[in-house]
This record gives C-alpha cells, structure tokens and sequence, in this order.
C-alpha cells in the first residue's frame, strides 16, 4: 500500500475540487465483511491524471461519469483516474473487511450479551478502509451517508440520523468536512438524549454498559453542558453542527476522536468500577479537549499534517483550561493533574531522540507515514504548555481575540502554522512571530536555576538559563515559620533572561520556586539552601500546586542521574503519607512504582524500593480508615496489591471479597489483584477461569489474558507468545493485555530468551498487521525490564539493520533510548 506524500496531496489539491461524496454501506452481510458504495462529485480545474484511494477486500466496479473503469486497475490503495476539465462523478462499489484492530470500520461483539457494534476511526489515511475517497484533509466535502443495518441497531453519524420507510438509515447531510472525520457507530446502543442549546445532545455505549452509563449520564452531560456554554462565550463562531453525540465504543486506540458531531470515546470512561476524582476530572478533560476540536481541528483543519499541533495542543490547553473555569465546582483545579500527568509525558518525549519541534519543518512530514509518528507527547503536552505560556505572555483577551480571527477567516477551510500566527499578531503588538520560531520551531527542555547573592536582609535572584527559550515565570519566595512549615513571602513575576537580577528585601529565603503556578515549560533545578528544604519539607509546602512543581523537579532530577532514586524514594516516604493533593499522590505513587522500583534500582535493591512503596500505601490506609477520602483509599489500595512482595494479605482481600475498612472489591480490583498474584505464582489456570466465569465481560477477558500470560510457567510464557506473534486473532485490546502480563520484573530469568526473540516477532507482526498493532507491540511486548547492555546493544543492532514500518521504529527508538537512560540511573 502507498502511503500518501505532501507532493501528491498538493498536486491533487491544485487539480480538484472536491465537493460532495453519498456514502452507502450495508452492514447486513455478515461478520467479517461489509458492502461500500462511494459517490464522488468533484471538478477537475485542468485536464490531468490522479488517483482515489481505497484498501478493499474486492474492488466490484468503478465508473467515471458513467464510464466502466476496470477494477484491476486498482494498484494497492490507487485507482487511478484520467480526467478531462470540468465536472465529473466518480462511483466505486466494493467489498470491505471489518477490522479488529480499531482503524477503518472496527467491529466488536460483546460476550457479556453476544451483541455486535461497529463503528468507524477514519484517521489519517483509514477512510480507505470504509469507502473511496481523495484521502486528504484540505480537500473537504460534503457528506451524505446511508447505512443499512440489522432491525435491532441504531445508528449514529456526523449528522442526525433518521430510519426510513426501507429500513435504511439517511444522516443529515454535513458541512465541509475533512474525510477522515465521517463517523458511523451502528448497533445496539444504549442511549440517554436530551436537548442544549436547542440541540440535540446524546451520549451511547453498549447495552451491557447501560448501568454504568445511566449512573454517571448527569455528571457526563453536566460537563458536556458546561462546557459547551464556555466555548461559546469564548468563541465568537458558533457550535457548527447539528447535534452533539458522544458514543463510548469498545476496544478504541485514543482517548477519543474529534468527529464533527459524533465524538467517539474508549468505553474505559463508562466506569465499571470504583474510580478516583483524578479519573473523573481526566473524562472530562477528554470531553472539554475534543469539544474544543470542533472548532479548532473541525471547522478550521489543517492543510497537511505538518501542523498537526494546531489541533491537538489547542484543545490540550482548551480542555484543562475550560474544564478548570466550567467545573471548578467538581474538579478544582485541573493543571495539578496536568502538571504531574501529562507534562511529564511532554518533557519525557523532548528529551528522547525522537523529538521534533511542536511546530516540525513540512520537509520533516512528508507523507503520511512520517506524519503518524507525531501523535506523542509534543504534539500534546509541550504544544500544551507552550499555549499556556503564550497566554502568560500574550495575555488571555489578545489570545482570544487572535483564535477569534483565525475562526473567522478560516472556517469550513484549511489553514496552516503561518495562518494561525500572523491571526495572533493581528490582535496584539507583541512579536508573535518571533515567538513561535523561539517555541515552536525548536526541540528540547530549557533548565531554570536560580542564584542567590547577598548578605543580611538585601539578596538578588538571578535566573540561570540552560536552553535559548524565553519565560515568563512567577517565583515563589518561601520562608520557614516557627512550626516548620514553609510560608509564602511572595509572588514575583519575572522574564527569563532577566534585564537585572531581582532584589529581594528580607532574610535568605528558606525556598525559591521558580515556575511556581507552572506557567512555562521548563526544567527545574535548586539552590543549595532551597534543595535541602525541598527534600525536607515538601509537605509543609502550601500550595498543591507549588507541590507539584517541586515533585516534578524531583522527578527530572532522578531521571537525569541528579537525584539518587533511593533519595527519591526516602522524600516519598517521608511526605507523601501526609499529602492531600489525590493527583500528586497517584502521579508520585506511578513514578516511582513503574520507573523506580521496575526500571531504575538494579534487582536486589528492588524489594526495598516496593517495600517503601507499600509502606506509603499502608500509611495512606490507616490515614482513610474513617472513609472521608476515598479516593485517596482506593489509590492506596491499588498501590499496596501492585507492590505487594508476598501474596497472603492481598489473597485474603481476595478470598473475603473486601479490604478491611472498605473498599468492598469491584471487578476492577478483583482482576489486579489476581494479576498480582499470577506474577508471584500464587494462582493457577483455575482460579482465572474462575474469575472469568464470575466476570465474563471484555473487560472480564482482558483481565484473563493479562493473568494468564503473568504465571511464571514456561509452558504459559510459550501460550502468550504465541498468541501474540504467531497468530492474529488477537483484537488490538487483548493483544495489549496479554503483552502486559507478559513481561515481569520478577520473572526476568524465566522469560530471558524471548528478549533476542522479540525483534524480529515485532517486525514481522507490524509488516502484517499494521501501524495500529505495530504501535501496540513497541509499547507493551518491548522486553522494558531487561535492563542491561546486552539488551541495549541488540536491540540498537536490530534497530540500525533490520527494515520496519515507521510506527515500530519509531516506538523502538524511544523504549531503547529509555532503556539507555535506565542504565545511566542504575550507573549512578
């Protein structure tokens, strides 16, 4: 299969005019195929050739204007065109195969009822998977799309959907939109609708979810409500569609996708079990994140990928920020979360060699291939935070006022990096250009340090800068009061470089923050004075989010070889047992549970790294044991089964179905704790399939593959294996939950030789399967606990002489550059 080059989209561009596509499909015909019928009515501006792009089972016919075209024309995804100047109609029927893998038309059956669903993720180039199409986003239409289904589905689409007197469903016809936004979700579904605005607003996921679904419907609408009222006091464009669906569907690769008034979620966000606040907070920044697509990403798209980081980091920013202003009343303050989370994803990414500007040179994306490997932690999170210092900078109205332009002037259109800045420039006088060449145009993680000189009551504060980024940064001078607790003196906002050093007026303070309020992206480093009450103190620090701000420090500190993760650990102990912040709590907790204790202590110094771990989490269980924090419980109870060395207190919990003083187990905890002890090999093939019987859902299913493929038993290592790599009819979940359980720190001797074996596995299963799956398997079935040079040499070997698809590659780069840094930290 081709994949689609700039060159070529341009070209096309130039020639056509795309204007409007009727999209049949059938999807009575069985469960491994369905039916396609695109109609094309586009003008050729010139006499030219060209092509349409299409991954069919069986191309059937193809006529241009009437005229036969012959299928076997077809060269892998093209069918080539010869057009004259002028009008034409293109129409292609074919057969197309379901996928199972969650790209194209992704179908599912539930074995909680046996009921099927499908639905589509179009992304990139998997609109040829569902029907022909001129797969580019600057060549937008309109969409008519008619689906027939079996009597008892209902289906959704970008527009509403009616059932006609034939049984076929029509979806109103949509606006320009981009192909690989069209969406269709058909089965079953359970719905909860109302009205908004005078909209129709709906959300929808699989019968068997429905409970789970009715008992959170007013939370999810509330926030899809609340914040659909924000972007329109924001946004001067109005909401640009008919209605605003949300359909939780299985087995989905992202978080959520964008589709013009039919967002599709992973069914995760129903919640099944008990859940925290930070998740609840995380589903509605998902919901905020991709309702601000509509507008940024829907009515205004790119022209080519290049600029893929004008949708994601506008609505990353728009969803922390908007969720923080429209539902502070259930989630106070969301850039905690975002702090911990999601930047450090950010700074994580920046500092692999895989990093690329926010804003990459359209040389760096030349076809579609190269632009998928961009959906990481720049595109999003550094885009993110970059939006939220230019907001500092910028100021919040002139912001507006500049997206405000950009809607204006591009909507229904395409538009690009240069589109958007000189927007922005048209509502202030600042030099925004030269802004975005210093922060977008550039790679890496600036290191703020500050520098104390004085004597008595008279210090300076100079800022060191490693890096060429500006900042504006508000500082947090701290003193200690008599009770040990560290007090804000004040809030100094500064510019990073500094014109002078800043004068401050009282004793040397105990603390210096900079970035406190973490309004720029950046690393951190201290004083001397200030780093040992950072380490000290850091509980007795006021603001959750200034904590925030100092753990990440630490944080960077460790994964740079700056900061002995014994050290870090010992500041976990000491503080974290005493912290309120449920965000910093799950994100220190997650550090140092899975890079820690997995990845950055050498093996024997491993049971005392879980030994703390579970200590914490002790602490924080008699700290809740009066039932007034429970989400702070449920993290601790989730921490002390991931880190328990010794099976007899968690397989109590287990026998007795409860921990003791709450919470009582949901399926959520049954299967970890299960798991856990699949890797400490106290549970047998019985017991899981026991559990599965007790709890026969997807998620049911999961959990058994992940509990299977965790026993420490050679003949369950080769049965995982396999499943993985010499078959595929693992679906892209079960794939992912058997290579979770595969490997274990614990078992690194049992599972030693498959470390050689997994390269040329994966290679082979990405060439077959697909960037989607190849993904997958550099993520999960990477051999991440194999911390040695042995491995980091093979695999580096592999890396430089064996050809793979560019998803795996680029996946691989990243786990041996994490791997290369795991060995620096255990270097010391």
């Amino acid at each position: 299969m081709s994949v689609l080059t700039r060159d070529e989209a341009q070209t096309r561009a130039q020639l056509l005019d795309v204007h409007r596509y009727r999209v049949d499909l059938d999807l009575t015909t069985g469960d491994e195929t369905f039916e396609s019928t695109s109609t094309v009515r586009f003008t050729a501006r010139a006499a030219g050739d060209t092509f349409v792009e299409l991954k069919p089972a069986t191309l059937h016919s193809a006529t241009l204007d009437g005229a036969p075209l012959d299928p076997a024309a077809l060269d892998g995804n093209r069918l080539p065109l010869s057009l004259t100047e002028g009008e034409h109609e293109l129409r292609v029927t074919a057969t197309m195969r379901y996928s199972r893998t969650g790209e194209g038309m992704h179908r599912f059956t539930d074995p909680t009822d046996g009921e099927s669903y499908v639905y589509t993720q179009l992304f990139m180039e998997d609109v040829q998977r569902v029907f022909a199409a001129f797969d580019q986003p600057d060549l937008k239409a309109v969409f008519e799309v008619a689906v027939t289904a079996p009597d008892d589905w209902t289906v959704l689409a970008n527009g509403i959907t009616e059932r006609q007197p034939d049984g076929t469903w029509k979806a109103a016809p949509t606006p320009l939109l981009s192909t690989y936004f069209v969406c269709v979700a058909a089965g079953p579904w359970h719905s909860v609708r109302t009205e908004h605005a005078g909209l129709p607003f709906g959300i929808h996921c699989r019968r068997s979810l429905a409970p789970h679904l009715d008992a959170d419907a007013d939370e999810i609408l509330a926030v899809t409500k609340a914040c659909y009222d924000r972007y329109h006091e924001k946004f001067d464009e109005p909401y640009p569609f008919d209605s605003y669906d949300q359909a939780f569907v299985p087995e989905f690769n992202a978080g959520a996708m964008e589709n013009p008034g039919l967002v599709t979620f992973r069914d995760e966000f129903v919640f099944r079990s008990a859940v925290t606040v930070t998740e609840r907070q995380t589903r509605a920044m998902v919901i905020a994140h991709e309702m601000a697509h509509m507008w940024f990403g829907d009515l205004v798209t790119l022209r080519w990928w290049d600029d893929i980081w004008l949708n994601e980091s506008f609505a990353e920013y728009m969803g922390y920020q908007t969720v923080n202003e429209a539902c502070s009343d259930l989630f106070p303050d969301t850039w905690i979360d975002f702090g911990v989370t999601r930047k450090a994803w950010g700074y994580e990414a920046d500092q692999r060699p895989s990093t690329h500007p926010v804003a990459p040179d359209p040389e760096a994306v030349p076809d579609t291939a190269s632009a998928l490997l961009n959906f990481d932690g720049i595109s999003y999170a550094k885009g993110a935070s970059a939006l939220r210092q230019l907001v500092t900078w910028l100021g919040e109205k002139d912001f507006l006022a500049g997206i405000n332009i950009h809607f204006k002037r591009h909507k229904f259109g395409n538009a690009t990096l240069a589109d958007f800045i000189d927007n922005l420039a048209a509502a202030t006088d600042r030099d925004v250009h030269g802004w975005a060449e210093q922060w977008l145009r550039t790679t890496g993680v600036d290191t703020l340090t500050p520098r104390l000189d004085g004597e008595g009551l008279h210090w300076n504060l100079t800022v060191d800068r490693a890096g060429t980024r500006p900042h504006r940064i508000s500082v947090g001078v701290y003193d200690r009061d008599p009770s040990g607790d560290l007090v804000l003196r004040e809030h100094r906002e500064l510019d990073v470089p500094q014109d002078a050093p800043a004068a401050l007026t009282g004793p040397r303070p105990a603390l210096v923050v900079l970035n406190d309020g973490d309004l720029t992206y950046t690393k951190l480093r201290f004083d001397e004075v200030s780093a040992e009450s950072a380490l000290r103190g850091l509980s007795r620090v006021p603001d959750p989010l200034t904590r925030a701000v100092v753990w990440n420090a630490l944080r960077d500190q460790v994964r740079d070889g700056d900061l002995a993760p014994a050290d870090h650990l010992a500041v976990a102990g000491a503080h974290l047992a005493e912290e309120t912040e449920l965000a910093l709590v799950q994100g220190v907790l997650a550090f140092a549970r899975h890079q820690i204790a997995d990845r950055y202590v050498p093996a024997d110094q491993r049971p005392a790294a879980l030994a703390t771990i579970s200590g914490i989490a002790r602490a924080l269980l008699r700290r809740t044991e009066d039932g007034e924090a429970p989400g702070l419980r449920l993290t601790a109870v989730r921490a002390f089964v991931d880190s328990a060395t010794t099976p007899d207190k968690i397989a109590s919990w287990l026998d007795e179905g409860t921990v003791h003083g709450g919470p009582e187990l949901d399926p959520e905890l049954r299967w970890r704790i299960l798991a856990r002890l699949a890797v400490l090999g106290a549970t047998d093939e019985a017991a899981i399939a026991a559990e599965l019987e007790r709890d026969p859902s997807a998620t049911g299913r999961e959990g058994a593959a992940r509990c299977r493929a965790a026993l420490p038993d050679p003949e369950a290592k080769a049965a995982a294996w396999s499943a993985l790599f010499d078959s595929d009819d693992l679906s892209n979940y079960l794939f992912t939950a058997t290579a979770q359980g595969f490997w274990q720190p614990e078992q690194a001797d049992l599972v030693r030789e498959y470390v050689p074996r997994f390269y040329e596995a994966a290679v082979a299963l990405g060439d077959r399967r697909g960037p989607a799956m190849a993904e997958a398997a550099g993520r999960y079935a990477f051999p991440a606990y194999a911390v040695d040079a042995d491995s980091l040499a093979l695999g580096e070997r592999h890396l430089a002489d064996t050809p793979m698809i560019p998803a795996l590659r680029r996946k691989l780069v990243d786990q041996l550059d994490d791997l290369r840094r795991a060995l620096k930290v255990r270097e010391g």
